[in-house]
This record gives structure tokens, C-alpha cells and sequence, in this order.
């Protein structure tokens, strides 16, 4: 083999090991920064029972999220993803206190009655804008040493 050949096999190896060092770290990374996030959700959400709080959870990477949950319902996380969600099938009202209700009038069990709407108590992407940048860098910062142990010729 020769001399060029034998280079770019092992750049293909080397390249392989960073890889895999990646996929390692990755999600312990971002289960990390989600649990992070998940903290100051629960700091900022309103606590009238509790309930609201206790429903903002970390779905790890092939998990399921809560039925009923925001954003989006239930779904599966990919294995580099960690997703946040609030509520579930108790708390099936995150969004509305996240955003507002206007006046209506009630149906159902307490039909004709009128329902005065409630004011917006944001707490879910407040602090996903609050971090979001922070979490961003945080990851990389984790692959990127990972990446560069394997580069330096550590094992990955």
C-alpha cells in the first residue's frame, strides 16, 4: 500500500473515532442542558397547586413524552434528543397559562355562565430564550472536546 493510500486510511479511522465520541457524548450533553432548562421553567411557572410545576419534564432519548403535553403532544425523542415538555394528562392546560383565555361564555357542564379570561403567566419560552444560547454553547463545547480527545490521539 502506499504511503498516500495508507494516510487517508487512517484519516478515515481517526475520522470514524470522532464520530463515535460524538454520538457518545451527545446525549448526555443535551439531557444535561434540557434537565437545566427544566429548572428554570419550573422556577418561573406559576405554583397555584403545584400540579403546572410538576408536569415540566425531561424526555431522554428514546423516550416518549407525557400524552397531552406542550409542545406538540406526544412523541418520540431522538437518540440526540432531549425534549422539555409541560403537562401531561392531568395538566392539560400549560398553554393556557402560558399564553392567555379570552372572555367567553362557558359550555358544557357550567353552560351560559361567563368566563372573565385569564392574563398570560409565560414561564415555558422565557426561559427557553433565556438559555437557549447558553445551552447551544454548552453542547458544543461538549462535542467539541470529545472530538478534539479523539484528534489529539486519545481513544473516543
Amino acid at each position: 500500500m502506499t504511503a498516500k493510500m495508507q494516510g487517508r486510511a487512517e484519516l478515515q479511522r481517526r475520522l470514524a473515532r470522532m464520530r463515535k465520541a460524538a454520538r457518545e457524548v451527545a446525549p448526555q450533553a443535551v439531557v444535561k442542558q434540557a434537565e437545566r432548562l427544566a429548572t428554570v421553567q419550573r422556577t418561573l411557572a406559576p405554583e397555584d397547586d403545584g400540579d403546572l410545576i410538576k408536569s415540566i419534564v425531561v424526555t431522554k432519548p428514546g423516550e416518549a413524552t407525557p400524552a397531552y403535553s406542550q409542545p406538540g403532544g406526544s412523541r418520540v425523542a431522538g437518540e440526540t434528543e432531549a425534549l422539555v415538555t409541560a403537562g401531561n394528562s392531568k395538566v392539560r392546560y400549560a398553554h393556557l397559562v402560558e399564553y392567555d383565555t379570552a372572555p367567553h361564555i362557558n359550555e358544557g357542564r357550567f353552560a351560559g355562565s361567563q368566563h372573565p379570561g385569564t392574563t398570560a403567566q409565560p414561564f415555558f419560552y422565557p426561559a427557553y430564550r433565556l438559555l437557549r444560547r447558553s445551552i447551544k454553547t454548552q453542547i458544543s463545547r461538549t462535542l467539541n472536546k470529545a472530538i478534539r480527545g479523539v484528534a489529539k490521539g486519545g481513544r473516543g
